[in-house]
């Protein structure tokens, strides 16, 4: 049997791999352009496809039938050949439903805010209704947008009405759903929910989002259907703020095992979902290394990226590529805080990358800006090792105050900031080592 994943841009997709953990049987990467799409799925001889934007109703016309889910939504992201033709399905239901039970994030009587007016935005829709939502307002940038058909396959379910900024519709189980836009902000700082289905704040346009959670007192959970970086600004404005969050990989690998079900007409075990999924996190998370200067990052992040062939990348040197300027010279001309401002500059690009070993300079702590950047992505790592070996020789802050006073000032930072504490007191090599015994501990 064979399968694949039908879509415009796929460069980046996670599909290929997780089809592999789930099932073992050929999946390609079908990039096709809109003209080219109806001829693809009449002459390809594949068993299956999954669909991704922006053909997810274009594929409709070719489907000879369609799932109750997939006729609801008004969009099908997986096509099953059978004797007859194309059969459409919607497991991207399946997938969101999975995602907000994943992080107990319950929408039963809460008021949603869904942020887009796509096919996703759809999805997100139904699946909350049926899920107990009490009242879903779904927000376009402008009234043109709200209920169009380019925009909203579901027009007609939400009548004629669904342009004004303020339309309504009550469906038979008492969900109310409002059409409004991002003007009306306010209307709506009594959300219990909010879910992001636009592309806003994805890779490459990191550290961008539509709102910020804490602004809505009553909320208790943030989605976001972006998986490309693990943790949006959205999210990590959530996170900040104490709020419950879920990012899209779980709704991406849930709704890949319900489409392997249905083409090999068999069940997957839930439990592959959440190893599958770390197995990827594993893989897509930078390592970000942090500590005193001196303390091994360099030495350690060469020997992680010999063992894993993960590309090693040192800020310092990135920031002296940048700047065309020695370190020394940046301190003596700038002072430290001309330096942080370059630093701070290579990390916001550095933290966009994903499967890299980074190496941080001794400071980039100091700045709390810096977390986001670094934690978007990544798992950081405190390489700790003992005050006295620590060599000073052309670091201007270390040749500046004593190393006591320099990890007095900063060890609080470096807590803040760490996701694990890996301690290099015996050899570069064992340090590396459990670096990586910890990064693919998939029961953690």
């Amino acid at each position: 049997m064979k399968f694949g994943l039908l879509g415009r841009h796929l460069k980046h997709s996670y599909s290929p791999e997780i089809h592999k953990e789930l099932h073992g049987e050929p999946y390609a990467l079908y990039e096709k352009e809109p003209e080219e799409v109806e001829s693809f799925l009449r002459e390809t001889d594949l068993d299956g496809l999954n669909v991704t934007i922006p053909y997810k109703q274009t594929v409709m016309k070719s489907c000879v039938w369609l799932s109750d889910a997939a006729r609801k939504i008004g969009c099908v992201n997986t096509l099953k050949r059978m004797p007859d033709g194309w059969h459409g399905y919607n497991t991207d239901y399946y997938g969101f439903s999975a995602m907000l039970k994943e992080a107990a994030i319950d929408p039963a009587g809460l008021k949603c805010l869904i942020l887009g007016n796509g096919g996703a935005s759809l999805t997100a829709r139904t699946a909350l209704k049926d899920l107990g939502a009490r009242e879903t307002v779904i927000l376009s940038r402008s009234k043109a947008a709200i209920g169009s058909s380019e925009n909203d396959p579901g027009q007609a379910a939400a009548g004629p009405g669904a342009k004004r900024s303020d339309a309504k519709e009550r469906s038979p189980e008492s969900c109310t759903v409002i059409f409004d836009t991002y003007d009306h902000l306010e209307r709506h700082k009594d959300a219990g929910l909010i879910v992001n289905t636009t592309p806003v704040g994805m890779y490459p346009e990191n550290g961008t989002a539509l709102l910020d959670p804490a602004d809505f007192p009553d909320l208790k959970g943030v989605a976001d259907v972006v998986y490309n970086p693990a943790r949006t600004e959205l999210l990590l404005r959530a996170e900040q703020a104490g709020i419950s969050y879920a990012g899209g990989l779980h709704m991406l690998v849930s709704q890949a095992k319900k489409s392997a079900e249905i083409w090999l007409d068999r069940t997957i075990p839930d439990n592959e979902v959440l190893r599958i999924r770390k197995l990827l996190e594993a893989k897509m998370q930078n390592i970000i290394l942090i500590g005193m200067p001196g303390c091994g990052k360099t030495s350690i992040g060469k020997i992680l990226s010999e063992m894993t062939g993960r590309p090693f990348i040192d800020a310092d040197e990135e920031l002296i590529r940048m700047t065309k300027r020695p370190i020394p010279e940046i301190f003596a001309e700038e002072g430290e805080a001309g330096f942080r401002r370059y630093e701070t500059k290579v990390l916001s690009e550095l933290g966009k990358r994903s499967g890299c070993i980074i190496s941080t300079g001794g400071g980039c702590i100091t700045r709390e800006e810096n977390y986001p950047l670094l934690h978007q992505n990544g798992r950081i790592i405190w390489i700790r090792r003992d005050l006295k070996v620590l060599p000073s020789e052309g670091r201007p802050l270390s040749q500046l105050h004593t190393m006591e006073a320099l990890y007095e000032a900063r060890k609080d930072a470096y807590q803040r900031f760490a996701d694990v504490i890996v301690e290099n007191d015996k050899s570069v090599e064992s340090a590396a080592e459990r670096i990586l015994r910890l990064q693919y501990d998939l029961n953690s």
